[in-house]
């Protein structure tokens, strides 16, 4: 089970030691779970510090911003996460779709920098990790790789970064400026689906224990993280409306959707569950099919990776499966990034300013989020008084070579207004039922059993564990993990001298 990072105990005393002289030596301070869950839990001491570090400096303070309740500036912290509440103007449907920005967060602004430090601060503390002798392998279709990168290096210790050559440029742009030489970008076949080959390439590095692999589909740290972090700052959004005399005392939260890429968002539709009751809607591409038709393909949602089930998709628990295609999100990227489009949805549509603004902070993934929320909206016949929850994962800014493609490829003419409506009516006002799956219990059984090739068959995970997934209270009793850790960092802090008093 070490793989799988559920240790709660430290299973190597001479690799503990040596982090803790490390960690002291460089003064790094690890914020607890709980901190990162509601941030003004933090000493006043941190916060004060912070005040003279900027958001994307490799200073090990920021680890201490690595939350959702960043400000515009991302210097600052706010009451309620940053958000938009998108308006039927935008998505032709009249529930409340809420968005979270996930462009807040420090050094990669995406919110896969929460993920990896979930996935090492366990091993950390648990000695299972040497920062004086292992290097942190990081597989990704993107943003968790270049979070991993960051994570490490606030960290002390080495990041290698494992991903698709076909992602964009912006993500090696990046990666160039935060790696510690050019061998640790390791680029693999294939683009946005292709998740085999990354790990088979893990699969090669693992052979040198000098190398660690934190793989977001299989480590439990990402699912509980998002469970916490992600889910007690979506509920911290809807309580606030709920409490707000424009919103009425009639809201309910009706869903969560999000993307499956690694699940580890997700976690976030459990927690929301538990709370309100709502529903936890998957997504993925139509081009890739995995869970509505166990099929295959490519596609262009950089964000999401397919063909596989991730280990830590809690499936049995997931209420629908919705497809986008990534037609739509590539072309309503053009769309929101362009001042024909804008003014398109600012003259025609009518478009409130202030969403207008968000537009930026809406990235490819984060679109799919958005046209899968409109998709529940219209299938469930959702009103006025009911809300669904998603999130953006990363902002516009990470695929501006993207656009330049798209835009050739698609408007070979140039993109004007008439462009503008042709692509809005066709992938906003025109999304239906169509590539949606209201999920029975064959239908989760199915798409849990798909997970056995990847991870029994090629990654070795025993059966039985494989199997204890599908029962929730496998789920539940992972929630126990989070209060050890955090005491676990708490002792760690205190070995090291770091901990300060509240």
């Amino acid at each position: 089970m070490t793989s799988l990072g559920l240790e709660r105990h430290v299973v190597d005393r001479d690799v503990y030691g040596r982090t803790v002289d490390r960690f002291r030596q460089a003064g790094i301070l690890l914020p607890t779970f709980a901190q990162l869950a509601t941030p003004a839990s933090m000493p006043a001491g941190i916060r004060e510090a912070l005040a003279g570090v900027k958001p994307d400096e490799a200073d090990p303070l920021n680890l201490f911003r690595v939350h959702w309740y960043n400000d515009d500036e991302r210097t600052g912290q706010v009451a309620v996460p940053v958000h938009a509440v998108l308006p039927s103007e935008l998505t032709g449907v009249d529930a409340q779709i809420v968005v979270a920005f996930g462009d807040l967060f420090p050094m990669i602004r995406a919110h896969k920098v929460l993920a990896a430090y979930g996935c090492l601060a366990p091993r950390i503390v648990t000695g299972q990790f040497d920062p004086t002798r292992n290097r942190a392998v990081w597989p990704s279709t993107g943003n968790y790789c270049r979070g991993g990168v960051a994570i490490s290096r606030l960290m002390g210790c080495r990041g290698v970064a494992v991903l698709p050559e076909g992602m964009s440029r912006e993500r090696f742009e990046w990666l160039e400026d935060w790696v510690a030489g050019p061998g640790d970008i390791v680029r693999t076949p294939g683009t946005e689906s292709n998740v085999k080959e990354i790990y088979d390439k893990c699969m090669g590095l693992s052979a040198d224990p000098a190398n660690v692999v934190f793989n977001q589909f299989a480590e439990f740290g990402n699912h509980l993280i998002h469970y916490l972090c992600t889910g007690k700052a979506l509920a911290a959004v809807f309580d606030s409306m709920a409490q707000s005399g424009s919103s009425g005392p009639g809201l309910r939260l009706r869903a969560f959707v999000s993307a499956s890429g690694s699940a580890g968002t997700l976690g976030a539709g459990d927690y929301l569950k538990e709370r309100y009751g709502s529903k936890a809607v998957a997504v993925e591409a139509v081009e890739c099919p995995t869970m509505l038709a166990n099929g295959f393909g490519a596609h262009n949602i950089q964000g999401i990776g397919d063909k596989h089930i991730p280990l830590i998709h809690n499936v049995m628990n997931t209420d629908m499966v919705i497809g986008i295609s990534d037609r739509a999100t590539d072309q309503l990227s053009v769309l929101f990034s362009s001042e024909e489009g804008i003014e398109y949805l600012r003259r025609k549509r009518r478009v409130p300013e202030q969403v207008l603004a968000a537009l930026p902070a809406f990235g490819l993934s984060s679109i799919c989020n958005i046209l899968a929320a409109v998709k529940t909206a219209k299938y469930l016949r959702l009103g006025p008084d009911d809300v669904i929850m998603t999130v953006a994962t990363d902002g516009a800014g990470m695929y501006g070579s993207e656009r330049k493609r798209i835009a050739t490829r698609d408007f070979p003419d140039g993109f004007d207004v008439a462009d503008a409506a042709e692509a809005f009516g066709r992938w906003m006002l025109a999304a239906g039922s169509d590539d949606l799956l209201e999920t029975t219990l064959a239908d989760r059984n199915r798409i849990f059993n798909l997970g056995y090739y990847t991870w029994v068959e090629q990654q070795d995970v025993p059966l039985t564990t494989f199997e204890a997934r599908r029962d929730q209270r496998f789920w539940t009793g992972l929630h126990d993990l989070l209060p050890a850790w955090d005491a676990m960092i708490e002792e760690f802090n205190q070995r090291t001298g770091l901990a300060v008093a509240q």
